[in-house]
């Protein structure tokens, strides 16, 4: 998957928008624009920032080529005055976001862009469609990975996935999420994660017997040889021809600290008892048992709880399309326009449903740990101006139900402020690192979560308030278009 030009990765409003601001140059304002989403998807408690490094391509490869120039001149939409100043386009806005990897919760920014409008009402598509699409990937995966209680996760969709670059940057929102690998080779290319699989039953039938299949995959792979033991029979064929292979590589002097079967079918609760009963007696207690077959969060738990034997799991379709659910719902809003002497007049957009009801102004986020745990206490939105710190006390209350407060006294909680810059007046500024150590940060990330908020169904909900000033100014601003 090549660096490509994603310029036109875009709908066309923003564009005939554009070209209306380019018309009206004193429209042109310096604002702030938040992408945030509105509930976790999967009924869930959390979700995963995950897209950070494909957004940072895409903003230093911003240009309109001679070729989209063309393009968009044959639409007959846009004047030539409009088309020659997108020849020379380039984004001279900043943008901040959550680090990659990092827990997120509703309503609070994701990204932020501070930019002219036209500026950042161009980039409003590819960064929903990028950020959108990972993070939702990597929720799910999250989801599966914790369902799974330390047995690894291998990522296995690409066959089943909306697309290449579903496939590829899904499988390294899946990686970062917690998955230990995944089955494709292009991801591991890419991004430097390893890369997993076994063989499929064609390798079985193009054999003349699934004994003699098994050996000679054997002797190609004694380093990683894990059989696919349902092809004909598992507990009365599969296993049993697996443990003849293993006396095999015994016999030949081959390694056997890389031996296991996998399971594509049945009942698995059942056959994985059954099969972990065999291999043991057979005296290869070290042989690992790894299933598959539309495997979720909710069928790992379910096989735990029967007690079923499984070592890894291969997780394909339901986590690479998000099956359950497969819109992340994250949203784009304009919060803020910049005034002649440089501060910003908070914006809101109003609506019948409360929660479509955005936060106005240019913000930032505290995330607010319980002092020893390190625990998530709760998130603080607020104006980019404002300042707590951990020495003073810190009052939180529910936006929605305001009387409901709580005081914190110094030395009872920790603070981080949660966005990051990424471009600075349109020059980069941020630091692309390793998928594994991202892997691991946001494992890290993961652990700051009472367990109530991980559960697979009614989770605690993470709190994400409003500073009193946030708060303030929403009512004016709600008082002041009421009266309208």
């Amino acid at each position: 998957m090549d660096r490509q030009n994603l310029t036109l990765l875009t709908d066309l409003y923003e564009l005939t928008m554009m070209q209306g601001y380019y018309k009206h140059k004193d429209e042109n304002k310096t604002v702030v624009f938040d992408a945030f989403f509105r509930n976790n998807p999967f009924g869930g408690g959390y979700s995963i920032m995950c897209g950070v490094e494909q957004l940072k391509r895409y903003i230093e490869d911003l240009h309109f080529s001679p070729e989209d120039i063309e393009y968009l001149r044959s639409l007959k939409l846009f004047d030539e005055d409009f088309l020659d100043y997108l020849r020379n386009f380039q984004f001279h806005g900043s943008i901040y976001c959550m680090p990659e990897g990092t827990l997120i919760f509703p309503r609070e920014p994701l990204v932020k862009v501070v930019a002219p409008i036209m500026e950042a009402q161009l980039v409003e598509t590819a960064i929903l469609c990028i950020i959108n699409h990972q993070s939702l990937i990597a929720t799910k995966a999250a989801r599966i990975v914790h369902a799974a209680k330390g047995a690894p996760i291998m990522e296995f969709g690409l066959r089943r996935s909306q697309g290449p670059d579903a496939g590829t940057y899904g499988a390294r929102a899946a990686v970062i999420a917690g998955c230990a690998g995944t089955s494709n080779v292009l991801t591991g290319e890419l991004f430097d994660v390893p890369v997993m699989g076994t063989h499929a039953h064609s390798w079985i039938m193009s054999f003349d017997s699934e004994l003699e299949a098994f050996k000679t995959y054997a002797d190609l792979y004694p380093s990683a040889c894990t059989l696919l033991v349902d092809t004909y029979d598992t507990l009365k064929s599969g296993v049993p021809n697996a443990i003849k292979t293993f006396d095999y590589m015994k016999k030949k002097g081959l390694p056997l600290d890389h031996i296991g079967i996998r399971l594509d079918s049945g009942d698995l609760a059942y056959l994985t008892k059954k099969a972990r009963k065999m291999l043991d007696d057979a005296g290869y207690p070290q042989a690992k048992i790894t299933c598959s077959n539309d495997l979720d969060e909710y069928l790992i738990q379910s096989l735990f709880q029967q007690g079923a034997c499984i070592d890894s799991f291969g997780v394909g379709t339901n986590l690479i399309t998000a099956k359950d659910n497969p819109s992340f719902g994250g949203v784009y809003k304009l919060a803020a326009v910049e005034r002649p002497d440089g501060t910003f007049e908070p914006k809101i957009k109003l609506s019948e449903n409360t929660e479509k009801i955005t936060n106005p102004g240019n913000k930032k986020t505290y995330r607010v740990y319980e002092k020893g745990s390190h625990k998530i206490k709760a998130d603080l939105i607020c104006f980019e101006d404002e300042t707590f710190r951990e020495d003073e006390p810190l009052v939180l209350f529910d936006p929605a139900e305001p009387w409901k407060k709580t005081t914190l006294q110094p030395g009872e909680f920790t603070l981080k402020e949660m966005l990051i810059p990424l471009f600075i007046n349109g020059r980069c500024v941020y630091e692309s690192k390793p998928t594994m150590q991202i892997r691991d940060y946001c494992l890290k990330e993961q652990d700051t979560l009472w367990e109530e908020s991980r559960r697979l169904t009614n989770p605690h909900q993470v709190y994400v308030d409003l500073s009193q000033k946030l708060y303030d100014t929403k009512i004016q601003l709600l008082d002041e278009m009421s009266k309208q």
